[in-house]
């Protein structure tokens, strides 16, 4: 089996890659060839006994689609994204990467003839906005309130099509947000999720932009990649031709994030978080939904995590080697 991951060198990615090698193959079949690409070269896998080929490249080029496919890949993961309040600040960098480069995927597909690879793409919750229900389910309108949002809905749309024609056999995924993301803070206007618990676990102060009562949906990094995994083996025709779904999450407010916090590491993480309101991101996060029903998810066989202690304790365990620094 030929994997292709694009946006191998983030965070989602090397983890999937990770779980990859380290279980030896997928849907019970070996992988015998890794192609990982990014802006930024990633990094070859260790323990991989197989092909690897790793590059530099931007998917937005054109051309580059075409080159990436060329060896006809199996399964493709699409991770590759601007994240949300990079493609809100920069509008024409956020077209460019998160809709035109899926675009010219699916293109240099369907150009190819004769080839109708897995491919499984990363999409949003940011897909709905407001006004919304008390859960939204899958069968939700999309009204996305910001460029992100707008951007990962339209790629759902293509997906759909491109399935339908018979170009792609497409699973998208809205993952919802990643916590506890490993590493140092990024432009996502959702960054302050994982900040929150990140910083205090090792001693360092974080800040806190909203309020406490802010409803979010949630998923660790391990969940996130069991959703991939099974997103690239499931039965497609499951899904019918709505072909993205609503990964299963925990609903829980920002109080609930800091009161997990409580109980794993003590008082002393939680005097770390300083609250300074952001205009900027209180009106970007009012935008969010806050919960969702994710039966039809669970349904063809994705599954959650069970609680924020358990992804607490799952960052603890996989990122600071089970210690706690504070």
């Amino acid at each position: 089996m030929h994997i292709l991951v694009i946006g191998a060198a983030g965070m989602v990615g090397r983890k999937l890659i990770e779980a990859l090698v380290r279980e030896g193959g997928l849907g019970g079949k070996p992988i015998e060839r890794f192609t990982l690409t990014d802006v930024v070269a990633p990094t070859a896998p260790a323990g991989f006994a197989g092909k690897v080929e790793t590059l530099a490249a931007d998917l937005s080029t054109p051309g580059i689609a075409a080159k990436l496919i060329a060896n006809r890949p199996d399964v493709i993961f699409h991770l590759a994204a601007i994240v949300s309040g990079e493609a809100e600040a920069d509008f024409e960098k956020g077209y460019r990467i998160n809709l035109d480069g899926t675009r010219y995927l699916l293109e240099a597909i369907r150009l190819a003839g004769g080839y109708m690879p897995r491919l499984v793409f990363t999409s949003s919750i940011a897909v709905f906005g407001a006004p919304f229900p008390e859960a939204i389910g899958d069968e939700y309108f999309s009204t996305p309130l910001t460029s992100y949002g707008t951007q990962k809905a339209i790629s759902e749309l293509l997906l759909n099509d491109y399935s339908r024609k018979g170009f792609v056999d497409g699973v998208g995924v809205r993952l919802p947000t990643i916590v506890v993301r490993p590493g140092k803070p990024n432009a996502a206007a959702s960054g302050f999720f994982s900040n929150i618990l990140r910083e205090p676990l090792v001693g360092q102060e974080a800040v806190l932009p909203v309020s406490r009562e802010v409803r979010h949906w949630f998923a660790s990094p391990r969940a996130a990649v069991g959703f991939l995994k099974h997103a690239a083996t499931m039965d497609s025709a499951a899904l019918g031709w709505r072909r993205t779904v609503t990964a299963p999450g925990l609903s829980a407010t920002v109080a609930d994030e800091i009161e997990a916090l409580r109980r794993v590491a003590g008082e002393k993480a939680v005097r770390l978080i300083r609250e300074e309101p952001n205009e900027t991101i209180i009106g970007i996060v009012a935008g969010w939904p806050r919960n969702f029903d994710a039966r039809r998810a669970e349904a063809v066989g994705f599954v959650a995590d069970r609680s924020f202690d358990d992804i607490l304790r799952a960052h603890i365990d996989d990122e600071l080697r089970g210690k706690i620094s504070v």
